[in-house]
């Protein structure tokens, strides 16, 4: 029997009749007695499955049933582009019973928000930070405006526990929860997540309601999806088979790199194809005129980082294409979700590999997704910085607040964290000495450098938990392009120098140096600019699969011809590999090297704790751990096998000060803390004790 029934009915009416649905989605049905009831959620479904329209139908049913006022219903999303491409629907939604829907986000006018704090509207689409900043504001009555909150839906959750935005979500979440004196109802919907019962467990910290997982069956769409890899060798070939394949339709090429995406969207653009490039490092107006062009097109191809990941409307799209391969299972399927939405169409997904480690990743990529995989969202370890963020955050909402309440606050987040009993007291005296709070008998508020560092001009720096690098902004006339890195002008050469920015090239006339300014006008010559990131965060799975594809004789129908070709060269060239255990052998640069395939983590941790025997150099990455050469192989050899007795759990992993500084919210921890923050998230004790206790295979000598 369908539950539509117990929907409200005008939003029976309005769906039938202003949506022209005949009916729910089998789980949209399913989820409205359990919502309509107040327990919290974590809803599993297809990218473009309804899960929107699955939570807000039954809470605005609530809304009405219940008789809410103000503003009732939170909808918080990762990014704001999300926000702005919901809007309009939920809105109609909210229409349906008489409400209204607002946004709220950075690029919202004052004028706008000002009027929504006089006229809250029943349902607010947000973001963690900008929630952050209305609590904190001595200019909005926080209470006033928040105190009707009665629940809370997160969208693409697993972008957020698996981040510290998540830790500072979960922190305001619970400030808000305290101003409206209520438990709060708690949605979570995402796409891909291994772990839906951990996940529940982090959305629900500190809650007492009713718990339920809904995890759909698997689409059948997604299982007969359409995935090839192919090897290419170069971006200039990508280009030109980018440029033949699927024309007149419309195509997403993702590619994990600034520069890269830049340098395909000028080769596909000289190629004659109508290309448009759009990633982080474009200013917003470039952003959305990228996007909206490519929307309203049809023989089109946009170039995109993961910008493009999570559910930005672009149009109806035909085709996604990956330059290498993504990093993990999860974001492959938020990619590929982005195509088969139309009835009648598959999900596709074409791998064109450039280099050969990336052709083998794709491939073990590929074999993980087939076997059912997906990486759990796990919150990173030990959010001191957060914490310490949330005193300072706490001391301006309150406006001076006892330390005791800064210590205590959100105890069952701290507890579940994992943060020490006594951390909280210890981080608010040194803080105190620091002068980044400053204790009136007893009563915390702003200290002197907490007030430099985020005071005035600064003070957006607190409400948002994620750092920015510092980068030169491009400017045509008033216009800013975009953003690249100060190193693009470190080069020694002489002037003009030509940079490529929104997938043209552009003249550099002016460097303004003191303000970071570069102002261009549009050129022919062809330029480049750069970006520097971290390497890739490669999981122990992907690295094992990675392994199996290097060490096991087999093929694939979704692999081209090149990629059978080139993989029989690959195996070929690491026939010394073993199948069981890890390898040790003699490496280039007169280095030790250990093949592990144990990920960044479990990699980084066996060479914390190898160079604690050993005192010698050593370098990880997620396949191999190198080691210098003034120790043999067989010095090595037991430096390994005692491993298996060692305590992964204690082990420190190497940690830079320039890691520290990109940590945010650093300069508010002791030196020894921050240090441990990273630590406890390199450091993978688990796969470590697992590899530790493999056999070791010594191969002397290899070509």
């Amino acid at each position: 029997m369908s539950n539509f029934q117990y929907l409200h009915p005008a939003i029976q009416h309005h769906i039938v009749n202003a949506l022209g649905w005949r009916d729910l989605r089998p789980f949209q049905d399913d989820l409205i007695p359990s919502i309509v009831q107040g327990e919290h959620h974590i809803i599993l479904a297809p990218t473009a499955g309804g899960k929107t329209e699955a939570a807000l139908f039954p809470l605005l049913t609530r809304m009405a049933n219940e008789d809410w006022s103000g503003l009732s219903v939170l909808y918080i999303c990762p990014l704001r582009a999300l926000l702005n491409n919901l809007h309009e629907r939920v809105e109609q939604y909210s229409g349906f019973i008489g409400r209204e829907a607002g946004v709220w986000h950075g690029d919202t006018k004052v004028s706008k928000k000002n009027e929504m704090l006089r006229n809250p509207p029943s349902v607010m689409l947000t973001t963690p930070e900008s929630l952050e900043g209305i609590l904190i504001s001595p200019n909005k009555d926080h209470r006033a405006f928040l105190s009707g909150v009665q629940a809370i839906v997160i969208d693409e959750i697993h972008s957020f526990a698996g981040d510290d935005r998540g830790w500072h979500l979960l922190f305001v979440m619970n400030r808000i929860r305290e101003v409206a004196g209520r438990e709060m109802q708690r949605l979570g919907l995402s796409a891909t997540v291994g772990n839906p019962e951990d996940l529940m467990k982090w959305l629900t910290v500190g809650c007492a309601g009713t718990q339920r997982i809904y995890l759909p069956e698997p689409a059948k769409a997604l299982g007969n999806a359409d995935v090839t890899l192919d090897y290419v060798g170069s971006i200039d070939n990508a280009a030109t088979v980018i440029s033949r394949l699927h024309r007149g339709q419309k195509r997403l090429v993702f590619i994990d790199s600034r520069s890269k995406a830049e340098q395909l969207g000028n080769e596909l653009r000289e190629l004659d194809v109508d290309a448009f490039v759009t990633h982080g490092s474009l200013s917003r107006e470039q952003r959305l005129l990228s996007e909206k062009a490519f929307a309203e097109r049809s023989n089109c191809v946009i170039v995109a980082t993961g910008v493009l990941e999570l559910g930005i409307d672009i149009g109806s799209l035909d085709k996604v294409i990956q330059i290498e391969a993504p990093n993990d299972v999860a974001g492959f399927l938020q990619r590929m979700g982005r195509t088969g939405r139309r009835a009648g169409t598959t999900r596709n997904y074409l791998f064109l590999a450039t280099k050969l480690p990336s052709m083998a990743r794709a491939a073990a990529l590929i074999e993980l997704w087939r076997s059912g995989y997906v990486e759990p969202a796990l919150a990173p370890a030990s959010p001191l910085h957060i914490a310490a963020q949330q005193m300072l955050a706490l001391s301006l909402q309150c406006n001076g607040s006892p330390a005791t309440d800064l210590i205590h606050h959100s105890e069952e987040i701290i507890s579940y964290s994992g943060i020490e009993e006594g951390k909280m007291s210890d981080l608010l005296n040194w803080m105190i000495e620091e002068e980044i709070v400053f204790s009136d008998q007893g009563v915390i508020s702003m200290g002197r450098a907490g007030d430099d560092e985020y005071g005035r001009r600064n003070f957006i720096d607190l409400v948002s938990v994620f750092c920015t690098p510092p980068l030169f902004t491009i400017r045509h006339g008033r216009q800013d392009v975009g953003y690249v890195d100060p190193m693009t002008f470190a080069q020694k050469r002489e002037p003009p120098w030509y940079i490529l920015l929104a997938g043209r090239s552009w003249k550099v006339n002016h460097i303004d140096w003191r303000r970071k300014v570069a102002f261009v006008e549009p050129a022919q010559a062809s330029g480049r600019s750069r970006w520097y990131g971290l390497g890739p965060h490669l999981g122990y799975e992907l690295c094992q699969s990675y392994k199996a594809i290097l060490t096991q004789d087999f093929r694939r129908d979704w692999w081209s011809q090149r990629v059978v070709d080139q993989m029989l060269e690959m195996r070929m060239d690491h026939a010394w590999l073993k199948q069981d255990g890890s390898t040790l052998t003699l490496g280039d640069e007169n280095r030790v090297e250990w093949w592990t395939f144990g990920g960044t983590q479990g990699n980084a941790t066996l060479s914390a704790a190898l160079n604690q025997q050993m005192g010698v150099d050593i370098k990880s990455d997620g396949l191999k751990i190198s080691i210098d050469l003034s120790k043999s192989l067989t010095e090595v050899e037991e430096a390994i096998k005692a491993l298996k007795n060692t305590n992964f759990n204690v082990v420190r992993p190497a940690i830079s000060d320039r890691a520290i500084d990109g940590l945010k919210f650093s300069k508010c921890l002791p030196h020894d803390m921050a240090t441990q923050v990273l630590e406890d998230r390199l450091r993978n004790a688990k796969v470590a004790k697992r590899i530790a206790a493999q056999p070791v295979s010594v191969v002397t000598g290899h070509s």
